[in-house]
């Protein structure tokens, strides 16, 4: 009788322990996801090439079943029709570096064949990379906003709304000098404070990144 009920202590032991472990299963998304736009405005458009460069590096960095979009900040932004191209990245690698080559090459007919766009919706462009991060379900997800950081909306257009950004972390990348910042640069600052406002009030992380040279930043915790 004594063996009995040890056996039976010793098997509810191992299931308290075994429970515990069972529960603590990894369930987290280790992926990550990337969404980058482009301010296709005025001098901007010339600055793309630049961008490219930026584009490579991601390309070199993520790996298979990391997500990756690219999309121009236009006049409407809040569309799925200005994303120049969207991939998640194959678990083979010939396939990942085939789908690479190929996003690079959407990527270079669009900036060889762009035209500039008569507003910058950034907002709208934001909330379309929100929506596009959150399908992937990226455990790591990140904006890229190559931008001036200067909204121009088209008359009529809401875009006061709230961001949610929790989980997110926004990089501004190469916010260029605008010729009327030299004659009052609080009008750059109160660019930068504006969006790393909005930003940290949805919840995200926001920083800047001016040296292109730095590109191991980007996707830095």
């Amino acid at each position: 009788m004594k063996t009995c009920k040890r056996l039976v202590l010793f098997l509810a032991a191992a299931v308290c322990l075994w429970l515990p472990l069972a529960g603590c299963a990894d369930t987290t998304s280790h992926s990550t996801g990337v969404y980058m736009l482009l301010d296709t405005s005025g001098t901007y458009a010339r600055e793309l090439r630049k961008a490219q460069a930026i584009l490579n590096y991601l390309l070199g960095t993520l790996q298979p079943g990391d997500s990756l979009a690219v999309a121009r900040i236009d006049s409407g932004s809040f569309s799925e029709k200005d994303i120049v191209a969207k991939v998640t990245f194959d678990r083979r690698p010939s396939a990942s570096n085939a789908q690479k080559r190929a996003f690079a090459q959407k990527v270079d007919d669009f900036v060889k064949s762009v035209r500039g766009s008569a507003h910058t919706d950034i907002t709208g462009g934001l909330l379309q990379a929100v929506e596009w991060l959150n399908e992937t379900g990226a455990g790591r997800k990140y904006i890229l906003i190559y931008s001036d950081l200067e909204e121009d909306l088209v008359k009529g257009q809401v875009r006061d709304i709230p961001l949610q950004l929790k989980g997110f972390r926004v990089v501004a990348l190469n916010v260029t000098k605008l010729r009327t910042d030299n004659i009052d640069p609080r009008r750059y600052l109160n660019r930068l404070d504006y969006w790393r406002e909005r930003v940290e009030k949805g919840g995200g992380e926001f920083r800047v990144i001016n040296d292109l040279e730095r590109l191991e930043k980007i996707l830095a915790d």
